[in-house]
């Protein structure tokens, strides 16, 4: 069977190499180059502690709050967009308690099978990605922050993900750095995290070894289709006859699904990144929470990594929101005026408005399967992602249940 993934990030690489370990002849196709989109500066966060959705409650009044701020962890730029007033009318449905209740045990599945994912691939041999299984330790600046963060950690223990609350001299034993200020923090021993710039171009590596044709800067034109088939896909660098199409082009995917009359409610949200040389801190990696940002270690670097900026397909840089993430740290940890910059890099999430990720077979297209929607946990969930996507190729029970994720549930 001859499959063609579009999209080298983390989710189409990911689709690639447990395409071609179930024994496809794969293409992938990226428009740019493989692992350089939203995959290459986010946080390397593998985080079962994250199944609550983007989609939670109480997220609408709270954004209400800082849409109009520039500076605020969550900002969307005004514009005239019947989609973008589409995909807020949904996001707003989504924020319910009874519709979060029926995502957290789907994220947590996922996340936890692509957990046991990452361990197997650490344990190749000559693939040294950063792997390190430490936990996550979410740090909260204020005292109504820190119960809100306790009443979450009870929500998600009984949802079978373990925690320890810690206080504030607790916290502060697991980790020197933070400021006497803090009132506590909750430590969730289950999570992970890698560094992305050596995961994804090097799982691409070892797809190629097994045979995966990789093409960078090959940008899809267009599609031509035969009744509910995808029959040619043609592309910059020529056309493309696959048995089966994977449509994992993150943010760009609403447009690329469009060419064939389908409508995936995707919104780029903008994220920053600014890496750092490290120092000896943190131990590990830190979730500021009233902030919406991470710090992660990665080897010799340290990365602040947060923000959610809904304004389109647009890279351009913000100043003022790249000033506060930095200037945020300072409230949490000690000695971060001292860090010497490496980078500053932006890049674009793509969310659905249940906040949940779009995984399974188009209605329309029957040899077409959509992997997509992750928003902050596409690095975290690519690897079982990449394995149901292969297992619904091959006409196999998905080894997750990801009905839920259906792209027609949007219909």
């Amino acid at each position: 069977m001859e499959v063609l993934v579009i999209g080298g990030g983390v989710i189409g690489v990911c689709s690639a190499y447990y395409l071609t370990g179930a024994g496809c002849q794969v293409t992938l196709i990226d428009k740019g180059k493989v692992g350089l989109g939203c995959s290459y500066g986010n946080a390397g966060l593998i985080v079962p502690s994250h199944s609550i959705p983007l989609a939670a409650t109480g997220v609408p009044l709270k954004a209400l709050r800082w849409m109009l701020n520039p500076e605020s962890p969550f900002y969307i730029k005004p514009r005239l967009s019947w989609d973008l007033a589409r995909w807020l009318w949904g996001f707003a449905r989504s924020c319910t308690p009874k519709k979060v209740g029926k995502a957290i045990p789907i994220i947590r599945d996922l996340s936890l099978a692509s957990l046991e994912l990452y361990r197997e691939l650490a344990a190749l041999k000559s693939f040294d990605f950063g792997f390190h299984h430490d936990g996550l330790l979410m740090v909260f600046r204020t005292k109504e922050g820190y119960e809100e963060g306790i009443r979450e950690a009870r929500v998600l223990a009984e949802a079978g993900l373990s925690n320890d609350v810690l206080g504030r001299e607790a916290a502060r034993q697991l980790e020197p750095s933070l400021l006497p200020g803090v009132p506590g923090a909750v430590l969730y021993r289950d999570d992970g995290h890698v560094t992305p710039s050596l995961f994804v171009p090097g799982l691409a590596a070892l797809a190629e070894r097994k045979g995966v044709q990789i093409r960078e800067e090959t940008e899809v034109l267009g599609f031509r289709a035969s009744g509910r088939r995808i029959t040619v896909v043609e592309t910059t660098k020529g056309t493309f006859t696959p048995d089966v199409v994977i449509l994992a082009a993150g943010s760009w995917t609403p447009q690329l699904a469009a060419q064939l009359q389908l409508r995936v409610p995707i919104q780029a949200a903008k994220g920053y990144s600014i890496t750092f040389e490290r120092l000896d801190f943190p131990r590990i990696p830190l979730a500021l929470v009233e902030a919406k940002m991470a710090v992660t270690p990665m080897g010799n670097w340290l990365r602040f990594a947060g923000t959610l900026e809904l304004a389109g397909l647009d890279f351009t840089v913000n100043r003022r929101r790249v000033e506060a993430i930095c200037s945020a740290a300072q409230h949490y940890m000690g000695g971060t005026e001292s860090l010497k910059m490496v980078e500053i890099w932006r890049g674009l999430r793509p969310c659905t408005p249940d906040g949940l990720p779009i995984i399974g077979r188009s209605q329309q297209f029957e040899n077409m399967i959509l992997a997509a929607g992750h928003a902050m946990i596409g690095l975290s969930l690519g690897p079982i992602t990449g394995k149901v996507v292969a297992e619904i190729a091959l006409g196999q029970q998905p080894s997750v249940d990801v009905r839920p994720l259906s792209p027609s549930r949007f219909n």
